[in-house]
């Protein structure tokens, strides 16, 4: 059946439609209230099949390019809402918006359960009554938390009321010891008190850091009042300027999307108990199809998604939405709470919007003068990219002889290395090629969790891009992707500074870019940051496996039958939990049972 009979012969149930390329590429992926009215508006039917010419430019460019349709029938609306969603995740459609950070946010929580409650940061809703939650915080939670303690003398560890005896933090100070009765409960729950204005009130806690610092300094303690100072700036970074105040107690989520030429930003805002306590954005590029309602759609899904403490009765939203019912109905489908999602034209919330679209405004200023952005747009065209890209993830592994083999993932995103999402993997596999191949698959296998980047960077040459591309192709999953290898000299790697020429490859492609080239030294710095992320975690699990190595040795297992151990089983986790059947096909008898007890006691 052609493309032509398909749109002819489409149900009129609820469903997700899926738009595909000549060449089997995934091209959209959308959904709709009723299958047949949604995708045949996008065609005109006479003369011939061809783009609706109601359509914009970039939805126009997009249906020009397909070629087949597949489809998938749901129960309805909200069930369609939901499988776009988890689509877009999955397959990232080349003309589908992805936004990535907004299930990390942390919230800093306080259970009043304990007779002496300290203050935590969690990014899950813990399921038990009577915990207080604050947030969520873009940046700037662990950096509040770690002021409070340093100001206010809370129990400073989970473990040291348990321990029923002061500790160190007593004696300097930082702790009235409650684990000794030295402080009723009355006099620390007024601490505590104190710390909850802290957290609702920012500028207050800058000023008490602030004293605190100037302390340090007066006292020659420059280290401790740099650290202090440190956190200021981070704390300050996580604010909005606003004189706005509500007055009340009221709870409100914000979203203030505005687009530029070829970039979109997404401000969103927390307001919690009538204050703005924090905010966070994303840059979206939209090169390919980018509709403000679109935006809205992915932004207020993805966030709402997560298991949340708190929903607001109210979602401000700074443009007016078609698709606000839809949305709330996704809200009460997944919390079983009524909201409402609108555009206020008057009073405090439209002021709070004019904020919001004051800062979008500002963000993109700036954004438009990174220098980052040409970067990324000159990779595009000398890689001949499908887009602009922001996002990448780089690979490397390690290991010495085949012990404590691991390997590592980087995250680049927009200007920077995004730590917090780094990732590292034990890997059981003996040789390079075979290490690659187990870590991407696993990679691969977490999609679903988190959303695969623009581009991935291996560090390896044409034989693991072309694993690499195959892994992909074997899920269904298109991403742009860029190996470096290293220069050889002499058959020996090159890496001296300001003289390396490493590599780069594509799938159909080789570059040989001189040492001073910009995009050459953006991808060694991607690969040099995983290569070290990777160095770094095998010594660390060299030392653990060698501190277990001369365990066995104690115990009276030489090296070389620890070596046949780790040949047969692959690692010490799967030594640990072995049958004395199994080490007796290793072992003697005698040394198995030797083994076992060991592992026993």
């Amino acid at each position: 059946m052609d493309l032509k009979e398909k749109l002819q012969n489409l149900p009129s149930n609820a469903g997700v439609y899926q738009y595909f390329d000549k060449n089997g590429r995934l091209l959209y992926v959308g959904k709709a209230k009723v299958l047949k009215n949604r995708v045949k508006s996008y065609f005109q039917f006479t003369p011939t099949l061809s783009p609706s010419s109601k359509l914009s430019a970039r939805i126009y460019k997009m249906i020009s390019e397909v070629e087949e349709l597949n489809y998938i029938v749901v129960p309805n609306e909200n069930d369609a809402l939901i499988l776009e969603n988890s689509l877009i995740k999955q397959l990232k459609p080349k003309y589908n918006i992805l936004l990535r950070d907004d299930k990390t946010y942390p919230y800093i929580y306080i259970d009043t359960n304990e007779e002496f409650p300290r203050l935590e940061i969690t990014r899950k809703v813990l399921k038990t009554k009577g915990i207080k939650y604050f947030g969520p915080f873009s940046i700037g939670a662990r950096d509040m938390l770690d002021s409070i303690y340093e100001i206010l003398p809370l129990v400073q560890k989970r473990s040291c009321v348990k321990g029923g005896k002061a500790c160190l933090f007593y004696q300097m100070k930082k702790c009235l010891a409650p684990c000794e009765d030295k402080v009723s409960k009355e006099e620390y729950s007024k601490l505590i008190d104190k710390a909850l204005i802290y957290i609702h009130n920012k500028n207050k806690l800058i000023a008490s850091i602030q004293n605190k610092m100037a302390l340090y300094s007066d006292n020659f303690r420059f280290e401790e009042a740099l650290v202090l100072r440190d956190r200021i700036k981070t704390i300050e970074k996580s604010q909005i300027k606003s004189t706005l105040d509500f007055a009340n107690n009221e709870n409100l989520d914000l979203f203030s999307v505005l687009i530029k030429e070829q970039r979109a930003v997404i401000v969103k805002m927390f307001i919690r108990d009538g204050k703005l306590i924090s905010t966070s954005h994303n840059f979206i590029n939209t090169t390919d199809i980018t509709s403000i309602e679109e935006i809205y759609k992915i932004a207020i899904i993805n966030y709402y998604s997560s298991d949340l403490p708190t929903i607001p009765k109210d979602i401000l939203v700074a443009d007016n939405l078609e698709n606000n019912i839809e949305l709330e109905k996704f809200i009460y489908t997944k919390y079983n709470k009524n909201v409402t999602i609108s555009k206020p034209k008057i009073g405090k919330k439209n002021d709070l919007i004019n904020v919001a679209i004051q800062n979008c405004m500002k963000l993109l200023k700036v954004d438009n003068n990174l220098y980052n952005k040409n970067l990324h747009i000159t990779i595009k065209e000398l890689f001949m990219l499908d887009k602009v890209s922001y996002r990448y993830e780089a690979f490397d592994n390690s290991h010495i002889m085949g012990q404590a083999t691991v390997g590592a993932m980087v995250i680049w995103d927009e200007e920077k290395f995004i730590k917090e999402d780094y990732r590292l993997y034990n890997l059981d596999a003996r040789d390079e090629y075979a290490q690659m191949k187990e870590m991407l698959t696993r990679r691969v296998l977490k999609f679903k969790e988190n959303p695969p980047p623009d581009v991935w960077i291996i560090d390896g040459g044409k034989t693991l891009l072309t694993l690499a591309w195959n892994i992909l192709q074997s899920v269904g999953v298109t991403i742009d992707i860029i190996g470096i290898a290293k220069e050889k000299i002499d058959a020996k790697a090159n890496r001296s500074k300001g003289s390396a020429r490493d590599i780069l490859y594509t799938k159909d492609e080789v570059f040989k870019l001189e040492p001073s080239d910009k995009r050459l030294q953006f991808i060694q710095r991607l690969r040099d940051e995983v290569h070290r992320s990777a160095i770094g975690f095998h010594k660390k699990q060299k030392r653990k496996e060698d501190k277990q190595i001369s365990l066995l040795q104690i115990k009276g297992i030489g090296p070389a039958k620890v070596t046949k151990l780790l040949n047969f089983f692959g690692t010490f986790e799967l030594i640990k939990t072995s049958s004395l059947d199994e080490l007796k096909e290793v072992l003697n008898e005698k040394d198995a049972i030797l083994l076992k007890n060991h592992f026993k006691e």
